[in-house]
């Protein structure tokens, strides 16, 4: 509009024509209302919610924005940009008179497991020719965790039964009904579990020391190195780098060092270490989980959902410089009475040995292979539970029908 002015006024000048000065001098007088419309900035709030912020793969998640008028004058018509993974999403903002405010959702992507940021924002308005158009930024940034989807499964097999007399320890919670030992009476204890033959032998009052017996606790283990996945066989789905649709996975986004891509099993791992460690939440085993990168998390027995596992493996990558099963060597427990559970790809025969070599460390191990070929056997782990799947799902039906608790 500003050139068509500028030509107007000259051609109209230069050649005599008063009609094409009016008309520059008409594009002049748009060109300065619209200037005028946009120096009435809109002077606004923006609030943004994630409902919810935490959702399994493929679950409902909604940003809400809530767009509130702080100025004296009606606002104009606004539309807000928000980033979301890397995409923009447009929301459309009526004009609002002084004080009044508008809310608006939008839905969230969440067909891929990760932690995404939401935000920033950015607000835009134009004049009614729009002519121009002015935006700007909001810092303002909220985070989505996409957890892995839970699968149906039982926990780990504990190679025995819980027995409420013992094994117990003196680091043991008081309180419970397995006896430990005697000790000296402090005041405030039940006079009940005062024991009187101890008591004259010693000359002085010795208590039963009743303690929670000690209980299995699980360790599920997570291989985050990229070659058991690089080396998986295809079983006939495309490695074409998508991730979340059991195609394939992008182990970040290429730029981090160590980052590779590998195939679409790891994201079946992932999922099935998650539903393990919730599994075991759900019947009430305390539960580590660690990955052969170094992260760890943990979750007590009664919890409900194991927020601090989910927010862990939401965000979890293979990584080329990761050690891999080699790392289990350094997860050794001090005491007795931890179940180890191992997911994995398919490792290389040396990676797989590391498994035989601390299985004698742990109550029970079990290992669970992803990405086998039809009929193609797991290793052989003496002392071990073995099952060597090919997806996910397959681990589904084997585990349950397998594994008698």
């Amino acid at each position: 509009m500003i050139v068509a002015a500028a030509v107007l006024l000259v051609a109209g000048i230069l050649l005599d024509y008063p009609e094409l000065v009016v008309l520059g001098l008409g594009a002049v007088t748009v060109v300065a209302a619209a200037a005028g419309w946009m120096l009435a900035r809109p002077e606004v709030t923006i609030e943004r919610e994630i409902r919810p912020d935490r959702v399994a793969e493929g679950g409902t998640a909604r940003g809400v924005l809530v767009v509130t008028n702080t100025a004296r004058r009606r606002s104009p018509p606004m539309v807000v940009g928000e980033s979301v993974g890397g995409q923009r999403v447009g929301i459309t903002v009526a004009s609002l008179p002084p004080g009044g405010c508008q809310q608006a959702e939008y839905q969230l992507p969440t067909a891929q497991r990760g932690v995404f940021e939401v935000g920033p924002l950015t607000l835009g308005h134009a004049d009614p020719l729009r002519l121009m158009h002015l935006r700007r930024g909001f810092p303002s940034r909220s985070v989505l965790r996409v957890y892995p989807k839970l699968l149906p499964v039982v926990p780990l097999p504990t190679g025995g039964s819980p027995d409420l007399d013992g094994p117990t320890t003196a680091a043991a919670a008081p309180g419970g009904v397995a006896f430990h030992g005697l000790r000296d009476y402090v005041r405030g204890d039940d006079l009940r579990l005062i024991h009187w033959r101890s008591t004259a032998r010693a000359g002085k009052f010795m208590v039963r020391h009743n303690v929670v017996p000690r209980e299995p606790r699980m360790l599920v283990v997570l291989d985050t190195s990229a070659a058991p996945y690089l080396d998986a066989p295809n079983g006939g789905r495309a490695n074409d780098g998508r991730r979340g649709d059991g195609a394939g996975h992008s182990a970040g986004d290429g730029r981090g060092r160590g980052q590779v891509q590998v195939h679409g099993h790891f994201e079946d791992a992932v999922r099935i270490a998650a539903s393990l460690a919730a599994a075991a939440v759900t019947h009430g085993f305390p539960v580590e989980v660690h990955t052969t990168g170094g992260q760890r998390a943990v979750a007590q027995r009664g919890e409900g959902a194991p927020m601090a596992v989910l927010d862990l493996l939401a965000g979890v990558e293979a990584r080329a410089d990761d050690p891999g099963l080699t790392a289990l060597t350094g997860m050794v427990p001090r005491d007795g009475g931890v179940v180890l559970g191992i997911v994995t790809g398919q490792p290389a025969a040396a990676a797989a040995a590391t498994v035989s070599a601390v299985r004698p460390r742990f109550a029970m191990v079990t290992l669970v292979q992803v990405g086998a070929a039809p009929g193609r056997p797991g290793p052989a782990v003496r002392g071990a539970l073995v099952l060597n799947v090919r997806t996910s799902e397959d681990f589904v039906a084997a585990w349950n029908t397998r594994v008698a608790r």
